[in-house]
């Protein structure tokens, strides 16, 4: 089966204490699509401007990507800056010029209106609602959020969960939707505001599962090194997608193992700046480290 992809398309100008690289494909839809096109046909829907690089738009192509539903529009592609600091957890925003993105209305090719999978991936809420409105009967809707549409759109985030199936967020903003510092309390309220499946995203310690089927905890691979995180949580859960749609039988048989995969997927986006290491990636080398993370954890 295929997934729908929905979010930013975007230019990252990213700077860590050891290199700097300007103007990378970037954006929580581009990260997402490249990870999910590893296991299942992927649509992306974004909006990019005039001066978005034909490489890049070669780059989804040569992932087998569908961009029928990219935008190009008169004006300047989104751009972010960022730098790191020595502790990769800890980042800071030096720029961030919205360009066509301001004004990005998402709009469904008739093609992918019923599309099976569907990532809601990290744009504002009432984007989300938006495409919702578009698609026609699927078969299981995750979304992506951050902590600025919880400061800014909190009723629009609220009134989503209701109309989804999974909810993906990090533990930060957890605590900031339910006031609740331990996690597995924070999962036990966020279900009670609609979504049956809630991960939680821990950063480099992994990830949390709360689900019908009980808890899940998934690591991440370990790395010995990180050049640069940006896209990781969206490369996790597009893979996490992208392996769910390719798997026969239920959700609930597939999704700790999708988990695995998306945290894998994650581990190759932050050995590189921006896509650089994941666009370079093979599956064979992804179910590799998959078999490595089953046997440290397998006890």
């Amino acid at each position: 089966m295929s997934v729908l992809i929905v979010g930013s398309t975007a230019l990252d100008s990213i700077k860590t204490p050891k290199a700097e690289n300007p103007r990378l494909l970037g954006g929580s839809a581009s990260h997402a699509s490249v990870a999910a096109s590893f296991f299942s046909p992927t649509k992306l829907i974004g909006v990019v401007g005039e001066d978005f690089p034909k490489k890049y738009l070669a780059l989804y192509k040569k992932h087998g990507i569908d961009v029928a539903g990219l935008q190009i529009l008169p004006g300047k592609t989104f751009h972010w800056s960022g730098e790191y600091e020595v502790n990769m957890n800890n980042r800071r925003t030096l720029l961030t010029e919205l360009g066509v993105f301001e004004s990005f209305t998402p709009v469904l090719p008739t093609a992918h209106q019923g599309t099976p999978f569907v990532l809601l991936a990290n744009i504002a809420p009432a984007l989300q609602h938006h495409v919702l409105d578009q698609v026609k009967r699927p078969k299981f809707v995750v979304a992506d959020t951050m902590d600025l549409w919880l400061n800014i759109a909190l009723n629009d985030l609220v009134s989503l969960l209701k109309r989804i199936d999974g909810f993906v967020l990090n533990d930060g903003e957890a605590h900031q939707l339910t006031k609740e510092d331990n996690v597995f309390a924070a999962l036990k309220k966020i279900h009670k505001m609609g979504p049956k499946y809630v991960i939680i995203k821990k950063g480099s310690h992994g990830s949390i599962l709360s689900s019908p089927q009980g808890f899940f905890i998934c690591p991440a691979y370990p790395l010995k090194q990180v050049v640069d995180p940006t896209g990781a949580g969206d490369s996790f859960v597009g893979g996490l997608m992208g392996y769910l749609a390719s798997a026969k039988g239920s959700i609930d048989a597939n999704l700790r193992r999708a988990m695995i995969y998306g945290s894998v997927t994650a581990s190759f986006c932050c050995e590189g700046f921006g896509l650089i290491r994941t666009t370079k990636t093979k599956r064979s080398e992804i179910d590799a480290r998959v078999r490595e993370l089953e046997q440290m954890t397998k006890f």
